[in-house]
């Protein structure tokens, strides 16, 4: 399988933790983190973007700032929103 094939998977499992454990739990925060990855892995950058957003302001609520899973979907969020300027300078 490939990024597709991810990617169907991950979305299952997302929706699955959400409706199971609820969007503040820890396992369905990193299955959305996961599944943002793989949309940044595909160039999909507006679907990584709104997924570490949405990660990111739950993890704050729900850890704190400045614990460390809250801080790396920070730090991945800046990496997408990187990549996507990357992919739109070089598509001129």
């Amino acid at each position: 399988g490939g990024l597709k094939e991810a990617e169907e998977l991950e979305v299952q499992v997302v929706e699955t933790r959400k409706m199971v454990l609820g969007v503040e739990h820890p396992n369905t925060l990193a299955s959305m983190t996961n599944l943002a990855l793989t949309y940044r892995n595909q160039g999909q950058w507006a679907k990584a973007e709104e997924l570490e957003v949405q990660a990111m302001k739950t993890m704050k609520r729900v850890f704190g700032e400045e614990h460390p899973k809250t801080l790396t979907t920070t730090s991945d969020l800046a990496l997408t929103y990187t990549g996507k300027t990357q992919a739109r300078c070089q598509s001129r």
